[in-house]
């Protein structure tokens, strides 16, 4: 279990997760595993920044004890409390007892509420720094990027930041840098992490980015907590960030449903064609209880339209469409608009459940939305493609 040198004597001591498939309460989907990264500092004051998930713990102390051995750490930084990358700490804490452990004051409460563990701990906030000898660590405060104890590490003379949660992805590679591997898969790990994740705290991301750039601070590598390292062109996860955050949208559609006999279904797929008869030519459609929510959520990041369909049950939606719909209200969408569809039988329900949802979760319905009982007809069919054309224009 040897360390990856990332700089002169600094050191990625992570863990490759190679067969991790879902994560956040399997909320995400994680196709491609994960990475959770840890960095050992070799200077005056010996430093580890972040741990790992606590099932990895010894592959961390294997990793280390290749550099160093345990003792010989003075400092841990604790960028965020989540398990995943404060998980280590208890066992590690019992190999070097007199290493202090800096974080935020929030970090400090969550911390001891998750292990209990009766250990040195130094409160940090932004502005404050922390010499090791040759280098110097500065802490950057980050609340809600994306729990509210989450800070940022910046080493000056190694420019160097190490964010934590901000700019990773969940990407298990051989590779530990970004200039190594397939450039499509890591800018679609990247921002799938971003939708998934961080998508409703964009306000706040874009806040936090403007106020690191007025610092002016050099930024020659950055090393997030999960997935690759960006060595070769750091600015563009901060760019592609700045993108995100401004909620930015293209003239795409993404159309999502769920269907009892595939009624509904037939609706999406001529909403679909009068779409792209509308101009519309990037046009995405998800059965609900067939595809990967996580990539669901991905595609809406920079679709301009949602439109939602269901089958009528009990006056409501389906359950999964019903499941995602209140996924994605907690995700604070912005800048978009929407339409609802679906089937009946006896009686409706379901597009006016929907119509209420989207506009709990800040999506202007923009259109009425098309009701059709049983079975589409031909008239039928032709009202979903006129709709789909019609719609078209408020996405342009």
């Amino acid at each position: 279990m040897n360390a990856v040198a990332i700089k002169k004597d600094i050191y990625w001591v992570g863990v490759v997760d190679w067969n991790i498939r879902t994560f956040h309460g399997h909320t995400y989907t994680t196709n491609r595993g994960s990475t959770y990264n840890a960095y050992l500092i070799i200077d005056d004051k010996v430093t580890l920044v972040d741990t790992v998930l606590g099932s990895f713990s010894a592959e961390l102390i294997d990793r280390i004890k290749s550099v160093i051995p345990l003792e010989k750490i003075d400092y841990i930084i604790a960028n965020h409390v989540e398990t995943d990358h404060s998980g280590a700490l208890p066992a590690l804490m019992k190999l070097c007892p007199k290493a202090k452990i800096f974080g935020t004051a929030k970090c400090k409460e969550g911390l001891w509420k998750h292990y209990y563990g009766d250990w040195d701990f130094q409160i940090v906030k932004t502005g404050d720094t922390l010499k090791l000898g040759k280098r110097t660590l500065s802490f950057i405060e980050a609340p809600m990027i994306h729990w509210p104890d989450s800070m940022f590490t910046y080493c000056p003379e190694e420019k160097l930041l190490m964010p934590n949660d901000a700019f990773g992805q969940h990407y298990a590679t051989s590779q530990r840098f970004d200039d190594e591997v397939d450039q499509c898969a890591l800018m679609q790990e990247a921002v799938k992490y971003y939708a998934n994740i961080l998508w409703p705290l964009s306000s706040v991301i874009a806040k936090k980015i403007d106020d690191i750039l007025k610092m002016n601070i050099p930024i020659s590598m950055i090393a997030p907590s999960h997935g690759i390292i960006w060595r070769n062109d750091p600015m563009k996860i901060v760019n592609s960030y700045i993108t995100w955050a401004k909620n930015t949208t293209k003239t795409k559609a993404v159309i999502v449903y769920e269907t009892m006999w595939r009624s509904t279904e037939t609706m999406a797929r001529q909403l679909a064609e009068g779409l792209a008869a509308g101009g519309i030519s990037d046009v995405k459609i998800f059965d609900i209880a067939e595809s990967d929510v996580t990539a669901v959520i991905t595609e809406l990041i920079d679709a301009k339209a949602v439109l939602v369909g269901s089958s009528t049950q009990d006056n409501d939606m389906l359950p999964n469409i019903a499941r995602f719909m209140e996924f994605l209200k907690g995700l604070k969408p912005k800048g978009r608009v929407g339409m609802a569809f679906g089937s009946f039988g006896w009686a409706g329900g379901a597009v006016k459940e929907i119509e209420g949802v989207l506009k709990e979760t800040g999506v202007d319905v923009a259109a009425p939305g098309v009701s059709l009982q049983y079975v589409p007809d031909a008239a039928g069919r032709l009202a979903c493609f006129e709709a789909g054309k019609n719609f078209a224009e408020k996405i342009k």
